[in-house]
């Protein structure tokens, strides 16, 4: 028989009913116990969480976990997007293999963790030669953290020169047969579409800008075949927006209907540059959009849609984005941005601290397509994250679920994936933080002799 744990008496919970607490049997919350309740039925265990405020497990829909061996990086900083990219792609391409990548992707979802992150996607669309296992690596590293994830197999199939609007050097491309092919193994080794799954797979060619059309339609073709998810970068920047009219004559919404992605398998990056019809169009077709608040201060992207996306029927989620535009692996620190550029562009009415932990947590898990995460009620997954009040910039706070993101939390004190601890009292379970941090700053040395 599995064990019934009682999460009892939080602080607060982001959850209705559950002011003394859930119970969780079988990785899943099996009861909400209300103010004044006990448990319905015997408990075999009690973990007291009267020093914790319990919130939904974060969810991260947009990442490139392979970008922290070069954060902060000399030629890279003080850039907008497009001097950005044009001047790390190259970096990337000649040093990022399959030893530095583990542990990019170790490091990654490390931090993702610890900032109270149970369920993560990582757009990867590098694969120079040697790291055409890259899929494979992400997963086994997932699995050995017990970290939920969205092996996202991103592709590049244009590369730049005198007449391409595409960036990525020719290094970084590949093939559309060996795309493809190994999108479907992916796919056949990875995709669990059950309830509660640990593993699924995405397939994302990454931008339009340096994909053909072939290859979306191609992917799309694939997605719906196998039931999957479809992902890209879509109109991050303004010239992005004015890319797809000039080249494509037609707006970048217009474009994924072109390439048969206009559907609600998908979920974008970004999407700062949609004007008010393309919003209604991906509302009406249930497109996702993954809001990176904090990569788009940093590059000054612009700021993203969010109230007019929500509003027309866009399910919009939280990304962190890459660890060399952003430039860490916090989610919960996403979240407070996400906050204050939402107050930036509408008002503080308008945007309260409950629509930015909704994009994080329900949203996330709209935009990756899935309904048994992201919310704390009765047959979702356990998937939960503990937050104490502990800390100086909390003293004084009035309302602790406001506080999280006010106050700004960005550190979660316990983590549980599945009903099992993936962090306990601030901790990683069975990672070693010092050898870790020393493996990845040794490695990440190669990216800056490239200077």
């Amino acid at each position: 028989m599995a064990e019934r744990r009682w999460i009892k008496d939080p602080i607060a919970a982001l959850a209705v009913g559950a002011e003394r607490g859930v119970v969780v049997e079988d990785g899943r919350i099996v009861e909400l116990v209300p103010s004044g309740a006990e448990p319905a039925h015997p408990v075999h265990a009690v973990f007291d969480a009267s020093r914790h405020v319990v919130t939904p497990g974060l969810v991260n829909t947009h990442h490139h976990f392979f970008q922290t061996m070069t954060r902060a990086h000399p030629k890279a900083i003080n850039k907008s997007l497009w001097p950005w990219i044009t001047s790390i792609y190259p970096v990337w391409t000649r040093h990022v293999n399959a030893e530095n990548f583990r542990l990019a992707a170790r490091l990654s979802m490390t931090e993702l963790l610890m900032s109270g992150c149970t369920c993560a996607s990582d757009h990867h669309y590098l694969f120079p030669s040697g790291l055409e296992n890259a899929m494979d690596i992400e997963a086994e590293e997932a699995e050995a953290l017990g970290l939920r994830m969205t092996l996202t197999r991103g592709a590049l199939d244009l590369s730049g020169g005198e007449d391409s609007q595409a960036v990525a050097p020719g290094g970084a491309i590949q093939d559309d047969d060996v795309i493809l092919a190994d999108c479907e193994q992916v796919i056949a080794r990875y995709h669990d579409r059950a309830d509660g799954a640990m593993t699924r797979v995405a397939l994302a060619p990454n931008a339009p800008f340096d994909v053909t059309k072939h290859l979306m339609r191609e992917t799309a073709a694939l997605a719906e075949k196998h039931d999957c998810r479809l992902h890209t970068h879509l109109v991050e920047t303004a010239q992005e927006a004015a890319f797809a009219r000039s080249t494509h004559g037609m707006t970048a919404a217009d474009y994924l209907e072109d390439c048969g992605w206009l559907t609600n398998r998908t979920w974008l990056a970004h999407g700062i540059y949609f004007d008010d019809d393309e919003v209604a169009k991906l509302g009406r077709h249930g497109v996702g959009v993954c809001h990176c608040p904090t990569s788009n201060m940093v590059l000054a992207s612009g700021l993203c849609r969010t109230k007019e996306l929500e509003a027309a029927g866009v399910p919009v989620g939280l990304g962190v984005d890459g660890s060399a535009s952003n430039d860490n692996s916090n989610l919960m620190e996403a979240v407070r941005h996400a906050l204050m550029l939402g107050r930036l562009k509408y008002n503080a009415e308008t945007v309260t601290h409950l629509d930015a932990l909704r994009w994080a947590t329900e949203g996330s898990a709209r935009c990756l397509g899935r309904d048994d995460i992201g919310t704390i009620a009765v047959g979702k997954q356990a998937d939960l994250a503990f937050w104490s009040l502990d800390d100086l910039r909390f003293s004084g706070a009035g309302d602790p679920i406001a506080a999280l993101v006010l106050c700004g939390a960005h550190a979660a004190d316990r983590v549980m994936v599945k009903g099992e601890w993936r962090v306990e009292n601030g901790q990683p379970v069975g990672v070693d933080l010092a050898k870790l941090r020393h493996e990845h700053g040794e490695a990440a040395k190669a990216f800056l002799e490239a200077i």
